[in-house]
């Protein structure tokens, strides 16, 4: 039996119910001291803790292209890494996709642009905020319940099975002190979807297929407990199919302009929406996300317990 076929078959007894868990109150240690949010101590469906690093990619939305120069990281349980289940999140109050802020290329002004139409104070605040704090940056933030299929991630299926690796529900917070505290692309009932696979895709125009690249799989004997921790490295997962709402409540309330505030936003998130292209049709945008997986079977994490 291979060490994947393995590992699987560890991850089958947890799903059918035969896991090793107990009510505990520990922390994971040594080599599974990295699984530390995971919530199979809440949660008896969890028969697996997942850890994965976005370290490198792009985040193509409309006309704007924000690379992933910082890492991203996604973490929680599954009860099958063999097939698209449930993402269970932390209910320790860490985060199951960290707030990781990338910098949007150009800042304010490659984000959006005053026509004539603004009042001439809301013009010179606007070019006295360019010249002070240009910077904007855009978060993404899970809305929504999110699955997986990890072993996708390194053998994905042919057609017609279902290829995805992840599907993630977001919306993109956008900050600047003159966009405000309330801006996103994207919302809870309008979500981002992405579906993200490491095979070929199938967008449509006018989008080309792209292609993601299988993770290499690995493994890491660890002592006390002795055991493994699956390391799918290096992958790469795409999606260019999905579409992009328009943003939404762009515009400092608090800016010293005497316009009132539905108007206000109205007339920024108009410009956002305008230079960006927003909403923007599926075939229109691009996700590419590189890292690595970390995957430890619950009976090992808890018996790093100390």
């Amino acid at each position: 039996m291979s060490k994947t076929l393995k590992f699987l078959g560890i991850a089958m007894v947890g799903a059918l119910g035969i896991s090793a868990q107990t009510a505990s109150a520990g922390t994971p240690s040594g080599d599974y001291a990295v699984f530390q949010h995971c919530p199979y101590q809440s949660n008896d469906q969890v028969t697996a803790c997942v850890v994965a690093t976005i370290t490198s990619g792009s985040f193509k939305i409309g006309k704007a292209t924000v690379p992933i120069n910082k890492p991203i990281v996604l973490q929680g349980g599954v009860n099958n890494i063999a097939g698209l289940g449930n993402l269970y999140v932390p209910v320790d109050g860490a985060p199951a996709m960290s707030p990781t802020a990338l910098d949007v290329p150009g800042g304010l002004l490659g984000l959006m642009e005053p026509d004539s139409t603004w009042p001439g104070p809301l013009v010179q605040l606007f070019w006295h905020i360019v010249n002070t704090v240009n910077d904007v940056t855009a978060t993404a933030e899970p809305v929504g319940p999110a699955q997986a299929n990890l072993i996708n991630a390194s053998f994905p299926p042919p057609p017609p099975e279902d290829p995805t690796v992840i599907k993630l529900q977001i919306r993109i917070h956008l900050q600047n002190p003159f966009l405000g505290n309330t801006c996103y692309i994207g919302s809870a009932s309008h979500p981002i979807v992405l579906n993200l696979v490491a095979n070929t895709t199938s967008p449509p125009p006018p989008n080309s297929p792209i292609s993601g690249v299988p993770a290499v799989l690995s493994f890491v004997n660890t002592t006390n407990p002795d055991g493994q921790i699956l390391m799918a490295e290096n992958g790469t997962l795409v999606d260019n199919s999905f579409a992009v709402p328009k943003a939404e409540g762009c515009g400092n309330t608090l800016l010293p302009i005497p316009i009132i505030t539905p108007i206000l936003q109205g007339i920024i998130t108009a410009a956002v929406n305008l230079k960006e292209g927003l909403p923007a049709a599926a075939g229109k945008n691009t996700a590419i996300m590189i890292g690595d997986t970390a995957i430890g079977p619950t009976i090992y994490v808890q018996a790093s317990e100390q």
